[in-house]
């Protein structure tokens, strides 16, 4: 059986997103319309894949600056990001399917403007009416009043967050020609003080040399510190102390339509490019090139190659997600990983630890109103833990897993994680993300019409799972 966070394996579905996704630095052929939709996810790792209506068929690019987009006449898709532009000319390149993956450094431009609106709401500020001018009969001191709004929380997130924000630059060979060099541009988000950099994995994968540029045009050599084996997450560490460092937001308090500002390198030349949007949707989940991306953060900010790896931010200048993919043909449909999902890696990253996931041993299915009906199941939210082998023989249950050991079984349906309700907004998968191995951690586990507290310690995610 696969491993819960494997983001290859086929096992549960998610009622969210429904969309199929690619993901590649090369262009590459989508699934073909009207693929199966696996029942099964595995624990950590959302994997179910979603085809697109038989209509339209999206084609999702994490932006990496490259090649330039189809011709208008192309059939729409799902784009991750152009492929890099070359140090030198490239020779023509076959198309290999109706779906061209671009690799998404360039193309997850600023995810935009909609945690602000929340942010300020929940203080209280947009709620205070506008100070009336005062009509004292000296003119000193009749001051305009000033009111808070959506645009001067912009200039403010801006401004705070802003030298934090990087460019990447990378070069490496092109992967069907290693005689020809190949350069990329993406964006990434500085965490801690003393070097220490956010990005996305497709930014930075396959390159040999990083350049780090920052806002006020220092640049500085880069190295991967390590990569991620979940999430199009990785990190980079520069020689440099004393930097401006974003502040870390919580991505499970974002709440749909509130304002979110996105901060990056479209095009790998407008650096600092501020763009802001709205939370369009929680928990969505795309389908990439040989990877699934899930609990993602959908918003409708403007993405442009180049921005990949630069920060989502709400209206307090926190990061709350790292910007991933967009839609090529779509008009405001991007994505950003959530940032909940990012800090564990960079707590083992500081504390000079190997980034490493998780690793439960189950496979389960999302519980959701319609699921519950079909199975009478005696609740509507939580993570129904397999009953049966899959088509490979695979138990539900890996043998000698945390799961095992700790007695979880066939049909138990875990509805809480320590004080965390599994549900639709919080499913089982993202909710382990945010543990390290070796963490203890107590499920809420509905068995036979009784509640029990299993204490499970999670073990490390193999490599194969």
């Amino acid at each position: 059986m696969t491993d819960p966070f494997d983001p290859h394996a086929d096992d549960e579905t998610q009622s969210h997103d429904t969309s199929t996704f690619h993901r590649s630095p090369d262009p590459g052929s989508p699934p073909a319309d009207g693929a199966s939709v696996p029942s099964e996810r595995e624990a950590e790792g959302d994997t179910a894949t979603f085809s697109p209506a038989p209509e339209r068929r999206a084609d999702w690019t994490t932006n990496r600056w490259s090649e330039p987009a189809p011709a208008a006449t192309t059939p729409e898709h799902w784009f991750e990001s152009a492929a890099r532009p070359r140090t030198e000319p490239l020779a023509p390149k076959r198309s290999n399917g109706a779906g061209t993956v671009l690799a998404a450094a360039l193309l997850s431009a600023a995810l935009a403007s909609g945690g602000t609106l929340a942010a300020l709401t929940a203080t209280g500020a947009l709620d205070r009416p506008a100070a009336t001018p005062r009509t004292n009969a000296d003119p000193a001191t009749n001051r305009q009043a000033i009111q808070i709004n959506e645009s001067s929380a912009i200039v403010d997130v801006a401004a705070k967050a802003g030298p934090a924000v990087v460019k990447i630059t990378t070069e490496g060979v092109d992967e069907t020609d290693p005689a020809l060099e190949q350069q990329g541009i993406g964006s990434g988000v500085i965490f801690d003080a003393n070097g220490w950099i956010l990005t996305n994995r497709h930014v930075v994968a396959g390159s040999n040399r990083l350049t780090v540029e920052l806002k006020d045009g220092t640049t500085y050599p880069g190295t991967i510190y390590g990569i991620d084996t979940l999430t199009d997450l990785a990190i980079v560490k520069i020689e440099a102390t004393g930097l401006t460092a974003a502040s870390l937001g919580d991505s499970d308090s974002l709440r749909v339509g509130q304002l979110v500002v996105a901060i990056g390198s479209p095009l790998g030349t407008f650096s600092n490019t501020v763009t802001s949007g709205i939370v369009s949707a929680t928990g969505r989940e795309i389908q990439t090139e040989g990877s699934t991306l899930n609990n993602l953060i959908q918003t409708d900010a403007a993405i442009n190659p180049g921005n990949s790896g630069g920060p989502l931010l709400d209206a307090t200048a926190a990061v709350v997600g790292v910007n991933t993919a967009i839609a090529r043909d779509s008009s405001g449909i991007g994505f950003s990983i959530p940032i909940n999902l990012a800090k564990p890696l960079m707590e083992q990253a500081i504390a000079g630890k190997e980034l490493q996931r998780p690793y439960i041993g189950i496979r389960y299915e999302q519980i959701d109103a319609q699921l519950a009906k079909e199975l009478s199941l005696p609740v509507k939210e939580g993570a129904l833990v397999s009953r049966e082998a899959d088509a490979n023989g695979d138990l539900p249950i890996k043998a000698g897993s945390p799961a095992a050991q700790a007695g979880i079984q066939a049909g138990d349906i875990i509805t809480g994680i320590n004080d965390t309700k599994i549900d639709t907004e919080h499913p089982l998968n993202a909710v382990l993300a945010q543990f390290a191995p070796g963490d203890t951690v107590t499920l809420q586990v509905l068995r036979g019409g009784e509640t029990l507290a299993i204490d499970v310690t999670l073990a490390v995610r193999p490599a194969n799972p």
